[in-house]
C-alpha cells in the first residue's frame, strides 16, 4: 500500500509518497526576495497553488503516484483548537480533490503531527510514536517542547515549554539577515559560524519552569554585528540557542524521567544544536531533509491511519 502526503508550510511546498517501509519527499522552498524576512500569507498560498502541481509532477516522473491507497494533508498548524494558517488550504484542498477523485480515503493531520513522524520515521526510530515521548519542535515559527502520547496511530502533543515570544528559527533567520545572508538563514548561518574558532560565551537565557524568552538575546546579536566578525555573531546566536534548549531539555526529563527526547523540525538540521544535545541526552535526530519541512511525516500518518 502507498499513500501519499501534501504540506504546504510557511515556506515549502512539498509532496512525498510512503509504503510502509521507505519514502521519497519532494519539497521546493517559496521564493522570498533578498533581504525581507519572510512572506505574507497571501503570497505563501499563491506559490503553493503554482508550486504543489509540480511537486506531484517530480513524483510521477519516477512512477511513484501509481495505486495509490489513501492521501492525507498537513491542514493547520497544530491540533489544537483554533490552529490555522490560510497557506494549508493549497495542499488541503488538492488533497481532498485528489482523494475524491481517486475514491480513496482523506486524513487531515496537523503540520506538527507530521514533523513528529517524519523525524521518528527519519531517525529509524518509529517506535517512538507508540509511547509517550518528550519533543522538540523547532522552526521558523515554533519552539515548543512537548509531551506526545499515542493517540489511535496517530499522536497527541501537549505543550510543556518553550519560548514566550520570538521563536529560535525567528531568532537565526534575523540574525542571518542582519548579517547579509539570504533568508531563509539556519543553513548559511549554520555554515558560518563553523568558520569561528572561538566567541563569546553564549548568552544565558533565563529559564522560567520549562518556558524562555529569546527577544533579549536578538538586542545582544545587534550590539555583537556592530562591533565583532560575522562567523562570530553566527556562533554566538546558535551556542545561545543550543545552551537554552539543552538546559530545558534535562529540565524536562526531570519532570517527564524515562521519556526520550525527539527533535524536529528545520532548526533541528543545525549541526551545534545536535550535537549538545546528543551528548548531554541522548536526543534523537532525523536526517536534515526530514527534520526541516516536508510532506513525509503526512504519508507517513496516511499509511498508519489508513491500516487502521
Amino acid at each position: 500500500m502507498t499513500t501519499l502526503g501534501l504540506d504546504t508550510s510557511n515556506y515549502t511546498t512539498s509532496a512525498a509518497v510512503f509504503d510502509g517501509a521507505d519514502g521519497v519527499n519532494a519539497g521546493r522552498l517559496l521564493e522570498v526576495r533578498s533581504g525581507e524576512l519572510g512572506l505574507r500569507q497571501s503570497e505563501a498560498l499563491f506559490q503553493h497553488v503554482k508550486a504543489l502541481p509540480g511537486r506531484l509532477e517530480e513524483l510521477g516522473r519516477s512512477g511513484l503516484l501509481r495505486d495509490i491507497s489513501a492521501v492525507a494533508a498537513s491542514t493547520r498548524p497544530r491540533a489544537v483548537e483554533g490552529s490555522y494558517m490560510p497557506c494549508f488550504l493549497a495542499g488541503e484542498s488538492q488533497g481532498r480533490t485528489l482523494a475524491s477523485v481517486l475514491g480513496i480515503p482523506f486524513f487531515a493531520v496537523s503540520h506538527q503531527q507530521g514533523h513528529l513522524a517524519a523525524a521518528a520515521w527519519g531517525a529509524g526510530r518509529m517506535d517512538l510514536l507508540d509511547a509517550p515521548f518528550l519533543a522538540w519542535h523547532l522552526s521558523g515559527g515554533t519552539t515548543e517542547l512537548l509531551r506526545v502520547e499515542p493517540e489511535g496511530v496517530n499522536v497527541r502533543a501537549e505543550k510543556v515549554g518553550g519560548t514566550t515570544d520570538i521563536s529560535a528559527g525567528q531568532l537565526i533567520d534575523r540574525a542571518g539577515v542582519l548579517l547579509g545572508l539570504d533568508f531563509p538563514a539556519g543553513k548559511a548561518l549554520d555554515a558560518l559560524a563553523s568558520e569561528a574558532a572561538n566567541g563569546p560565551k553564549p548568552f544565558r537565557v533565563k529559564l522560567r519552569g520549562l518556558e524562555f524568552s529569546l527577544s533579549g538575546v536578538e538586542n545582544q546579536v545587534k550590539a555583537l554585528a556592530a562591533e565583532g566578525a560575522p562567523e562570530t555573531v553566527a556562533r554566538f546566536v546558535l551556542d545561545t540557542v543550543a545552551d537554552v534548549v539543552r538546559r530545558a531539555t534535562l529540565a524536562a526529563m526531570e519532570e517527564h524521567p524515562g521519556l526520550p527526547v525527539l527533535c524536529s523540525g528545520g532548526v533541528a538540521s543545525n549541526t551545534r544544536l545536535r550535537h549538545v544535545l546528543t551528548e548531554a541526552c541522548q536526543a534523537v535526530f532525523a536526517p536534515p531533509q526530514y527534520s526541516a519541512d516536508n510532506a513525509m511525516g503526512a504519508a507517513i500518518l496516511a499509511h498508519r491511519l489508513a491500516r487502521r
